[in-house]
């Protein structure tokens, strides 16, 4: 990958601005450079965590440094224990003690949890200030990085605190990939796979047909990955930014299920990866559709050895925990009125949101993504 590929813009057309998404490789030298053509400020605040910062964040500083930000870099520790109300308590100590006021911008850098901490803080010091994302993961690239949710959690659940917040931009350079195990590159793919089973059949067809080169982080494809990525996710914030008219809970597809077997295997101490337990969880749904009589079998199929071709487990090794994975499942926020709710497909391409989804298929569902 390098500098020399053109860069992709795709819009987010929210209100009362609208923002871009640049996908450029290479481009985290340029995040000063475009910060500037967004806001004029003295100053800039760079949140990361430890092992991303080793990496990417003296290249980031020097960026802002060059279009005449004084950055100062805060480090979180990885992982989800970050996003935590102490964390941002720790963060608004910094912002303070580096003069961060209303025009100073904050940026992240890194994947989901770092931008959505960023954009938490951002959105609640001074009552807000501007913030930019600087995405380097797959999972962030292709989903958490586009839409404005930001969140800390809560000892109740995962991201109970939070607001809809938008950033300036947000800057996708697939080189930060290279330093990525290949689990976590491939734990990125199951919202890829999300975004086409529920609202691109074409999308899905190009995952069908690169499957091998997705796998394996070809570079030619990832510009082409990220931007069909961006551009349905774009659209459905477009129509429903915060969440009123049911449209963005399409997004849910697979979470349901896979929450439940996220949480059943970090209690075993064998934790997976979100996008993992996702995977599994798409299996679960899809079987939850054919047993409504809502999918077709093949099609069934076809997500599920997708989800096999691009190296995502297609089931949990969890045979023992059907009641625990209930327990959960009816812990779900999702959970309306004391009906669960799920996203199920039609038809690759399609999906709708679903009240009056009946245990039994639920049951199958389970039994097809646990073994």
């Amino acid at each position: 990958m390098g500098s020399s590929s053109p860069a992709r813009t795709v819009w987010v057309e929210v209100q009362p601005r609208r923002y871009p998404v640049i996908i450029h490789p290479g481009g985290l030298a340029s995040l000063g450079a475009i910060l500037a053509e967004h806001l004029k400020a003295p100053r800039a605040f760079l949140i990361t965590d430890r092992n991303v910062g080793l990496l990417y964040a003296d290249q980031a500083a020097a960026a802002l440094r060059e279009a005449g930000f004084e950055p100062t870099v805060f480090a979180v520790e990885p992982g989800e224990s970050s996003k935590s109300l102490q964390t941002a308590g720790r963060i608004y100590d910094a912002l303070a003690a580096a003069k961060i006021d209303r025009a100073c911008p904050a940026v992240s850098l890194g994947g989901g949890v770092v931008g959505d901490l960023t954009g938490f803080v951002a959105a609640t010091w001074l009552r807000g200030i501007p913030f930019a994302q600087c995405s380097t993961t797959v999972e962030a690239n292709v989903d958490a990085s586009v839409g404005g949710k930001t969140a800390v959690n809560h000892a109740s659940g995962k991201n109970m605190i939070g607001a809809f917040y938008q950033p300036q931009f947000v800057l996708i350079d697939p080189d930060t990939l290279r330093t990525l195990s290949e689990r976590d590159y491939r734990a990125g793919l199951a919202e890829s796979i999300k975004h086409a089973v529920v609202r691109d059949a074409d999308f899905f067809d190009w995952h069908e047909r690169h499957a091998d080169e997705i796998r394996t982080c070809q570079v030619d494809c990832l510009p082409e990955l990220f931007e069909r990525n961006v551009r349905v996710k774009a659209e459905i914030v477009a129509q429903d930014e915060r969440e009123i008219t049911g449209l963005r809970a399409l997004l849910n597809f697979g979470h349901t299920v896979g929450h439940a077997i996220e949480s059943a295997m970090a209690r075993r101490g064998r934790p997976w990866r979100h996008g993992e337990a996702v995977a599994a969880g798409m299996v679960a749904a899809a079987e939850i559709a054919v047993a409504a009589g809502r999918l077709d079998r093949a099609a069934a199929e076809r997500i599920v050895e997708l989800i096999r071709r691009v190296g995502l487990p297609i089931a949990a090794p969890l045979a023992d925990a059907h009641d625990e994975l209930w327990r959960l499942i009816e812990a779900d926020k999702k959970v309306s009125a004391g009906r669960l709710r799920f996203v199920l497909a039609d038809a690759i391409g399609r999906a709708r949101l679903y009240d009056d989804v009946q245990h039994p298929w639920i049951q199958a569902g389970i039994a097809r993504a646990v073994g």
